[in-house]
């Protein structure tokens, strides 16, 4: 696929639309709210982040970027929805953060800043594009050998249609309908796939959990709907 065109339009005008509302921890974002300190302590159990070279892909409004930021790291946050950044932006300078913004692809960085990062993340956000072992090529590409990356999506199976868009979308009404397509969630066997491709290797899994009862979620080893991966590049 031409790098230039792996970007949904639709995708991005749906998340441009809500962006008003990226840091309102209860509104339609209020689950990444919830998610974010756990994704965040996970991602600190394989790399102290204090002076780290780190770029997140698809950071709409900045909650991870931010986060990651206010623990020291000098952090990029990368997205095509330009009404989302400028809320990120915005918010950055109400809270002091430190921490700079785009608006580029993963694969248009890549080439500009080849191997140039400690850290990558791209959370929530290869299920949203055409074309995501293009973004996983890309994320490898700017990272440096030696350097740590994360990837979380959603599974691809009946139970996660049932939990990630019938009861999230639906019922629990967590999300706004229409936030997934099922078919574009993606197998941990197939992310594993665009991982080794990019000569990537995979050192932790880890599931996200929702008790919809106590409106809690926590890390899990139950991958079947949300999942993290945890990644390494090689040194040579």
């Amino acid at each position: 696929m031409n790098t230039s065109t792996n970007v949904d339009p639709s995708e991005i005008s749906k998340f441009s639309a809500l962006a008003h509302r990226w840091w309102d921890p209860n509104s339609e974002f209020k689950p990444l709210h919830a998610i974010n300190p756990l994704r965040l302590g996970w991602i600190e159990t394989f790399i102290t982040l204090l002076g780290k070279k780190t770029v997140d892909i698809g950071c709409g409004g900045g909650i991870l970027a931010e986060s990651i930021a206010n623990r020291g790291a000098d952090t990029l946050g990368i997205d095509l929805s330009d009404k989302a950044l400028k809320v990120a932006e915005l918010h950055a300078l109400e809270t002091g953060a430190s921490v700079r913004y785009r608006s580029i692809s993963a694969e248009a960085l890549a080439r500009e800043e080849a191997g140039q990062y400690d850290l990558v993340t791209c959370m929530e956000m290869l299920e949203h594009v055409p074309d995501p072992a293009s973004v996983v090529q890309a994320c490898a590409d700017l990272a440096k050998p030696g350097a740590t990356l994360f990837f979380s999506t959603l599974n691809r199976n009946l139970k996660s249609y049932v939990f990630a868009i019938v009861g999230a979308e639906y019922i629990l009404r967590l999300l706004p309908k229409g936030t997934h397509q099922y078919a574009k969630f993606i197998k941990p066997s197939e992310l594993a796939r665009f991982i080794r491709e990019a000569n990537l290797e995979i050192i932790g899994m880890k599931g996200l959990s929702y008790n919809p009862i106590t409106q809690v979620y926590s890390l899990s080893d139950d991958t079947d709907v949300n999942y993290m991966i945890a990644v390494r590049k090689p040194l040579a």
